[in-house]
């Protein structure tokens, strides 16, 4: 189903990261936590070790999915017309994808495209998330789920 609503609401949570640090026009910054708050500080905080940054993108998106269960929905369940990763896939969603391929990119090893890497972490991202809210995975193995997909997928 395509709603302007959630083209509109795809568009403002993937808005660019700059947008995303502080209030604009009656917007309140993301709280803590959240992916996005979380990508910003993993950029200032490059002194970590590429695994910690890795690890705390996932945990962050993982807690922003099931604290968010109807943004996230509108965000990657329903069909709001919007073009992902095509010629004229708007600009906010670009830079959405740039600010995890910053961070995904450095730990996807040699002979390996970031951008084809940051597809499949975030694809398998999005699978727990989803198998998550459907109870089809045990919530105590959630933190070594992170923990083992991180260690298998990021060569640092």
């Amino acid at each position: 189903m395509r709603t302007p609503a959630a083209l509109a609401l795809a568009l403002v949570t993937f808005a660019a990261p700059a947008a995303w640090a502080a209030p604009t026009a009656g917007r309140a910054p993301d709280p803590p936590g959240t992916p996005v708050t979380v990508l910003l500080e993993l950029g200032t905080e490059a002194a970590a070790p590429a695994w910690q940054r890795v690890a705390a993108l996932a945990r962050a998106y993982l807690a922003f999915a099931e604290r968010n269960p109807a943004v996230y929905d509108a965000l990657f369940q329903l069909d709001g017309g919007l073009a992902y990763a095509q010629e004229d896939t708007p600009a906010p969603l670009k830079d959405a994808f740039a600010a995890l391929m910053e961070t995904l990119g450095e730990v996807a090893g040699d002979g390996v495209q970031p951008g084809l890497f940051t597809e499949v972490f975030w694809a398998s991202l999005h699978g727990i998330a989803t198998l998550t809210r459907a109870g089809r995975l045990l919530p105590e193995d959630a933190e070594r789920r992170v923990d083992l997909l991180v260690d298998r997928l990021a060569v640092v």
